[in-house]
């Protein structure tokens, strides 16, 4: 029965349907759930796969990357000088973006994950020192960006490769090549990247333009038209200029130049706006490219031979901009090696901070011919120290190079006026030129634009110690009669101790000026290694020596107050010294018991510190008293203007023989000598005896110092040493010394001239 009812339900014609049904739903939930744990398995992956953040290096700057938001992965060891800031907070995007990490605290010096956030740029960016970074200020710049800690934000897809505004393919080691299509993409948007890094329009609108220029070496002007040739090779197909060269001017003659790369030249925002003084030179200019252009010709020619470019001058108020042109000014031709050296230092692909070269073309109108006299109402030997470090960054750099050259300018050197050498200054000072080198303004601008910087830390004690050992000697130029000055250029504050330095440095006569530039803020102050540094260098702390410029953009305004300043030859104080700002009277004993050998040790020994001072009508002067019951004036402080006259004076001395009157000799030697003295000099007597006066000493010795005579005694064999201390001026003790016989007299020429000069450079310095 059971095999029937199978049977028939087997052959029931529904039967097959029903089976077919069954085998699809079947075969439809089976492909469902393999496709169910697929995904699952798939997600399970991708929550497991871990983001590839790139590595990066200590001096990639934020404006090099081209992606808007990335995490990158500094090393360590970036906490460096040379790996420049620029803000606080938020960053320009010239900056390393590992030191500005660091600066503001999301890494240290053992490197990690930075997010940087590209933003819009904007005005005044400020300088500060933070974890051991010191970022300087900026007026203005096009783009910024913000760094924090390197974790990746919800819904933003981070890019496990970055692309570099460079031709070269940059992209973090991930061991695969790209396809040929990308490169030209790539390469396409680096060239638009590089092109805005080298712009220097900032603003929201700002133009750019993409102009290469040739340049030739050559002191002929010419105009040179591009004619582009395509070279194939397996990378991307690039365009290079080849330039052919017509004369500007009908010439009989062209001097061939060999063409070489130009420069991509824009307007550094520095500054604002055209100097009021090169106004006019400006409008000719702008007239005369304007002309060129008229007839298809739109050249600049940069480098040894000539200089020009076109540049966008931001309006005031209004944010505009307009394109002006700039004049064609011819230069100097310059040595293949120096040709060489600016050909070196200009790659593809680098900013124009990075190449060295000042964004900013300089106006300079017609240099003034060469002087052999100079400005004689300033005669003073010069010597700039110039800030190479590192902090200063090479805009900066090219900003003081153009200050010492209108110093220069503003001076007018000259043999019969003032003469100036420049060393500069980092981890350890070299000498650029010294004081013979350049003997006229225009010579010595062209010296200065070819200064290269040299990096390092700021050490100016070094700097200081330096000049006074080795750059004011008469071999470099160091004319005697002229007053020494040391400018000293600070970007910030000194990395070493100043105070020691410029201590010797003063009593050696050197008159130091200080120009600080962005001095530390009154958070920064704890990290300046010798606080007030400036008033322990300087001159006399008066505020006449020093001069604090808040920002690098306004060095220009100082100037003119600078030079006024250093030419104010009346007011160098520390021009004298001990050794030139003296008028010293000697008073002899030239009574019986010296006898006439021991009178001309005495002699040898006047002789012997008399040379040790700098002689002449300005500088110290000499004058000598011989005294026994009389007194006689041997000779007067303006008898004899050279050292050379004054030694023979003092040989020519004869003895006199008798007897002993200390008392009279000192009021003789007032009213004679001293009552004739120069109202700028200190007056110093230094009486010589070898016994006791017959008269009294105290009360002559006492009127001298009530009129400022400076007394020294010096007693030998039998003198009262009661006498020696009233005669001495007070301390007594280091004004009077003894010595037992004439022949140790020469034991006293240093310890006298150690103790005038301690006591002159003990004056306060206000």
């Amino acid at each position: 029965m059971l095999l029937e009812w199978k049977c028939s339900l087997v052959t029931h014609p529904d039967f097959a349907s029903l089976t077919m049904k069954a085998t699809v739903i079947a075969t439809f939930f089976g492909v469902f759930l393999t496709c169910t744990y697929t995904a699952k398995e798939a997600t399970k992956k991708t929550k497991k796969a871990k983001l590839y953040v790139p590595q990066i290096d200590c001096d990639v700057k934020a404006g090099k990357i081209i992606n808007p938001e990335f995490i990158a992965k500094c090393p360590p060891g970036c906490q460096d000088v040379k790996h420049r800031v620029y803000g606080t907070d938020i960053y320009a995007s010239f900056s390393s973006v590992c030191n500005a990490a660091i600066h503001s605290g999301i890494i240290d010096n053992t490197g990690g994950k930075v997010l940087v956030q590209k933003v819009a740029g904007h005005s005044g960016y400020r300088g500060s020192f933070s974890n051991g970074v010191r970022s300087l200020s900026l007026p203005r710049w096009r783009e910024s960006f913000l760094v924090s800690e390197g974790k990746p934000r919800k819904g933003v897809t981070y890019p496990s490769t970055l692309e570099y505004s460079s031709s070269k393919s940059t992209a973090v080691k991930s061991g695969k090549a790209k396809k040929p299509e990308q490169d030209l993409k790539g390469m396409k948007s680096a060239d638009t990247a590089n092109t805005s890094e080298k712009a220097s329009d900032q603003g929201d609108t700002a133009r750019r333009e993409h102009q290469t220029t040739p340049v030739h070496p050559a002191t002929e002007m010419a105009t040179t038209t591009p004619t582009p040739t395509t070279t194939t090779t397996t990378e991307p197909s690039t365009t290079v200029p080849q330039p052919t060269t017509t004369p500007a001017a009908p010439r009989t003659t062209a001097a061939p130049a060999k063409a070489r790369p130009g420069l991509h030249r824009g307007r550094d925002m520095g500054s604002s706006s055209v100097h009021p003084a090169y106004a006019s030179v400006v409008a000719a200019a702008a007239r005369q490219v304007q002309a060129a252009q008229g007839r298809g010709q739109n050249t600049a020619f940069r480098g040894a031979s000539t200089s020009a470019s076109n540049r966008n001058i931001l309006l005031h108020n209004t944010g505009a901009q307009h394109q002006e042109p700039v004049a064609t000014f011819q230069r100097a031709a310059s040595s293949p090696v120096h040709l060489a050296m600016e050909i070196d230092s200009w790659k593809p692909g680098l900013s124009l901070f990075d190449t060295g070269f000042s964004s900013k073309e300089e106006l300079n109108p017609k240099p003034l011919e060469s002087m052999s006299q100079g400005n004689q109402n300033c005669k003073v030997d010069l010597s700039f120290l110039m800030d190479g470090s590192w902090s200063i960054g090479k805009r900066r750099f090219q900003l003081q190079k153009r200050f010492l050259g209108n110093v220069a300018q503003a001076l007018g050197i000259g043999s019969a006026g003032p003469l100036m050498g420049i060393v500069q200054y980092g981890d350890d000072p070299s000498t650029e030129f010294n004081l013979k080198t350049y003997a006229n303004s225009k010579d010595l601008r062209n010296a200065i634009e070819k200064i290269q910087q040299k990096g390092g830390l700021s050490n100016v004690g070094k700097a200081l110690s330096f000049v006074n050992k080795n750059f004011f000697l008469d071999a470099n130029g160091n004319r005697g009669g002229a007053p020494n000055v040391v400018v000293v250029m600070v970007d910030g504050w000194p990395t070493d101790q100043v105070e020691e330095a410029s201590r010797l440095a003063r009593e050696s006569g050197i008159n130091i000026f200080f120009v600080t530039v962005e001095a530390a803020a009154q958070s920064e102050k704890q990290n300046v290694i010798e606080p007030n540094f400036v008033d322990k260098a300087v001159c006399r702390t008066n505020g006449f020596y020093s001069i604090n410029v808040p920002s690098w953009f306004s060095l220009h305004k100082v100037v003119q107050p600078l030079v006024k300043r250093v030419c104010d030859t009346e007011r160098l104080a520390c021009s004298k010294t001990c050794l030139n700002a003296a008028d010293i009277g000697f008073v002899i004993d030239g009574s019986s018991s010296v006898g006439t050998g021991n009178f001309r040790t005495v002699l040898q020994f006047v002789a012997n510190v008399s040379k040790e001072f700098e002689i002449s009508d300005t500088d110290t002067r000499i004058g000598a008293v011989q005294y026994t019951y009389e007194q006689r004036l041997e000779f007067s402080f303006d008898k004899y203007s050279t050292k050379q006259d004054v030694l023979n004076a003092i040989k020519r001395i004869s003895y006199w023989s008798g007897g002993t009157s200390t008392g009279a000799a000192i009021s003789y030697a007032s009213e004679q000598l001293f009552s004739k003295s120069k109202p700028n000099k200190r007056k110093i007597m230094i009486l010589i005896t070898d016994g006791r006066s017959y008269d009294d000493v105290s009360v002559p010795a006492m009127a001298a110092h009530q009129n400022g005579v400076i007394a020294y005694s010096l007693g030998v064999a039998w003198a009262a040493p009661d006498e020696l201390e009233a005669i001495a001026s007070d301390p007594a003790k280091e004004h009077s010394f003894f010595v037992d016989d004439f022949d140790n007299l020469y034991h006293y020429v240093n310890p006298l001239i150690q103790n005038i000069c301690t006591e002159f450079n003990s004056q306060p310095r206000n």
